[in-house]
């Protein structure tokens, strides 16, 4: 079977049993509003995220773009959002609508937010229930791969084709610097700030995964791009942020962040496998760590990983140090 029949076939499956999806004879609790503003509903959500919940920027924003996405496809066509687009079932549909395609991560992250979602509409009112429980999770594999990485020589010809006296080509060139040398994700990035940048102690305070603002060496090719970028390009603007979009306002969010990749790789013709581009220059400096000698611990504390589980699985990339603690193949009278 195909996967586009594969794909068409739990798509059934789910209009089947969306009518029944509570089960066992339970019935599907009422909503508990009329017809309610898309905008409105995002904004609530959004402040129950970060007032009520804690969450970090960078988990918000990655919550925001499923959601937005969501409530876009429900919407009636008039900024209004029918009640019975607030139903386990329909949120369960969309999951399978908007998967074809999509990496695993992409569409784990979908659910955990469209359950974060449910939880929200109960809290808050709109529906009697909470619908969490029948959104179902992903599951995904820790380790289950070899990470794609890219190699110094790649990363040196897409600095080579930045071009450097544009606005928009400086400016990236300063992300990809960062994204190469200090391994930073997208998502810090875009909510780094003009303030994060100490220039006396040569350091750049990241706001990182569980609210954490950690300190990270201001390298010398760093500083000279950000400093230029500063000087020559970045427009006058109210915002605070450090990268700014053409407007000028704060880039949006890490998909941003994606796309100034996307665009670099083209430059260069190189078509990565995988989704994730700006992961990669964070594989990559993992990787060249390691096939340097770095250690674990070492390794891990560059990335900022919270455990050194999370960090084994670059392990996988040393090839050559595996090769020598590899045991001859047994064969017939033993290994030659």
């Amino acid at each position: 079977m195909t996967n586009l029949q594969t794909s068409k076939a739990a798509r059934a499956s789910s209009r089947k049993s969306s009518a029944q999806h509570f089960g066992n004879g339970e019935a599907a609790p009422q909503l508990a509003c009329n017809d309610v503003s898309a905008g409105s509903l995002y904004d609530r959500y959004i402040s129950y995220l970060r007032d009520e919940q804690g969450l970090a920027a960078n988990s918000i924003l990655v919550y925001s773009i499923h959601i937005r996405t969501y409530l876009a496809q429900q919407d009636l066509g008039n900024g209004v959002v029918s009640p019975r687009a607030l139903d386990a079932a329909t949120m369960r549909q969309h999951i399978l609508d908007f998967s074809d395609g999509r990496s695993g991560e992409f569409i784990r992250l979908m659910g955990v937010s469209l359950r974060s979602f449910c939880r929200f509409l109960f809290v808050h009112g709109f529906t009697t229930k909470d619908l969490s429980i029948f959104i179902p999770p992903v599951r995904t594999w820790r380790h289950a791969s070899v990470p794609t990485y890219l190699t110094p020589e790649q990363f040196e010809d897409i600095l080579a084709a930045t071009d450097r006296s544009t606005r928009t080509g400086c400016r990236d060139y300063a992300i990809l610097l960062l994204l190469s040398k200090l391994g930073l994700r997208a998502g810090e990035i875009v909510t780094m700030s003009l303030d994060d940048v100490r220039w006396r102690s040569s350091e750049i305070v990241v706001h990182g995964k569980g609210q954490k603002a950690e300190r990270v060496p201001l390298l010398c090719d760093v500083g000279d791009a950000l400093a230029q970028y500063l000087r020559e390009f970045r427009q006058a603007s109210s915002s605070r942020r450090l990268f700014l979009s053409q407007r000028p306002v704060g880039l949006s969010g890490p998909a941003v962040i994606g796309h100034i990749v996307r665009r670099a790789f083209a430059r260069i013709g190189f078509r990565p496998s995988t989704r994730g581009a700006s992961h990669l220059f964070r594989h990559g400096l993992a990787t060249t760590m390691i096939r340097k000698g770095a250690s674990m611990t070492q390794i891990a504390q560059v990335m900022r990983h919270r455990s050194e589980v999370t960090t084994a699985i670059y392990a996988k990339v040393a090839f050559e140090d595996l090769r020598q603690v590899a045991s001859p193949w047994p064969t017939p009278g033993g290994a030659s």
